[in-house]
């Protein structure tokens, strides 16, 4: 039996060796001992390890156990961030897999995947709550001003998160090209911004559903204020309870929500609460190297219930439910930004975070900032705007349209924003 932690930490050294070829990574374990890892470039990183269970936990299960240590502070970093650790990561592990036990589990969790059960109303109720009806002043921390829990469009280096959230907005808009008037769906409407923004910048009349009875509450109270409740109109409702049409359906940061499994149902509702002449946009994260499970502490701990798709496993849905792909676009380190903004703006005010939800949950929003970010730099995930029609010709041919849309939702904007100076 005396032998047993000698071979653990003889497996665990292994398990290092594997993971780190570059840069320069020292763990300390409860004993004292040290373990050294890379080629000694870079932030000289010390990872301390409180307790021996936690080397197993390791070294078994990985991309589990990481984000659970260190929520739980049995694991700390000295010598550089939780973020500079998650980057050495990025920059050794390929799509951030552990090598040896993780990349087991990881090809295991590929094959059941697909038999999870299916995100049921009252499951995606549940989930939904889970994330989205803690404490709402947490999000005033590091969201923007206009609370945009999505990925910004950053059309300039070093544009704030506040302009790359208007321009996401701007940008998906344009391309749902909206006549004043004109009836839009929003699924999933978060606060409202996004809804708000149709009415008010485009002129559309605006259905928004949200199944967060918070977010709601302060969607429907940004309405109130700024004179938009006769058009913008929220419903605590889920997509499959959809019974009219609309000349526009909208949906930004929700797909990944559906559930694999659901797929077909959810472009099934979509192609039937289109108008004939309708234009879908829906924005999503996706991944670019193919099929692959949720990483499981995100599944656990952050988005229950969540999937993030290859474009191979959402095409196939659409093209059963009727509908035509008229447009595609990648954005691939636009939600890297995001995130870098977010965790930058949490961590500024971490403990006003604390005295809310304590210091376990600011750990672990630490690790879901952190390892998002590391995730959209060196993990395989990207976001997708697939834009949808029923006709072939409901949109013009080239995406010249798209620019002048955004010329001239610019324009609608800055008149909205002197118009407000003037009253003011």
């Amino acid at each position: 039996m005396s032998e047993r932690p000698d071979l653990m930490k003889r497996a665990f050294r292994s398990f290092l060796d594997h993971c780190i070829q570059t840069g320069s990574l020292t763990v300390e374990l409860p004993d004292g001992e040290r373990l050294t890892a890379g080629d000694g470039t870079g932030l000289p990183l010390i990872v301390t390890i409180n307790d021996n269970r936690a080397i197993r936990e390791l070294f078994f299960h990985p991309q589990m156990a990481l984000g659970e240590l260190f929520t739980d502070a049995r694991l700390t970093v000295a010598g550089g961030s939780l973020y500079d650790l998650l980057e050495l990561l990025g920059h050794n592990l390929r799509s951030l897999t552990p090598p040896q036990f993780g990349q087991v589990r990881h090809v295991l969790r590929n094959v059941f995947d697909r038999w999870t059960r299916r995100n049921s109303e009252r499951l995606s109720r549940h989930n939904v709550h889970h994330h989205y009806d803690i404490d709402d002043r947490i999000y005033e921390l590091f969201l923007d001003s206009d609370r945009q829990y999505s990925c910004g469009y950053f059309e300039t280096p070093g544009e704030s998160l506040d302009a790359a959230q208007l321009a996401k907005k701007r940008h998906v808009t344009a391309k749902l090209l909206i006549k004043p008037g004109a009836k839009v769906l929003d699924i999933g409407s978060g606060w409202g911004g996004l809804a708000l923004y149709l009415a008010d910048v485009a002129g559309a009349d605006v259905t928004g559903l949200t199944l967060s009875p918070e977010q709601l509450k302060v969607a429907q109270r940004r309405a109130g204020e700024r004179g938009l409740s006769s058009r913008v109109r929220f419903r605590l409702q889920d997509y499959r309870a959809l019974t009219e049409r609309f000349d526009r359906i909208v949906s930004v940061g929700m797909f990944e929500h559906v559930g694999l499994r659901d797929y077909e149902t959810y472009f099934n509702v979509v192609r039937e609460s289109l108008e004939e002449d309708g234009i879908a946009v829906i924005h999503s994260i996706g991944r670019l190297d193919g099929r692959s499970a949720m990483n499981p502490w995100f599944a656990k701990y952050i988005f229950p219930g969540s999937y993030v798709p290859s474009l191979a496993e959402v095409f196939p849905a659409i093209e059963s439910a009727g509908l035509i792909v008229t447009d595609i676009e990648i954005l691939r380190l636009h939600y890297a930004e995001t995130l870098r903004a977010w965790r930058c703006r949490f961590m500024t005010r971490r403990s006003e975070a604390a005295a809310l939800l304590g210091e376990r949950f600011c750990r672990m929003w630490e690790f879901y900032l952190a390892a998002g970010e590391a995730g959209f730099r060196y993990g395989g995930l990207m976001v997708f705007q697939v834009q949808l029609a029923k006709k072939i010709d409901t949109v013009p041919i080239t995406r010249d349209y798209i620019r002048a849309e955004e010329e001239r939702l610019r324009s609608h904007e800055a008149a909205l924003a002197n118009r407000s100076v003037a009253a003011e």
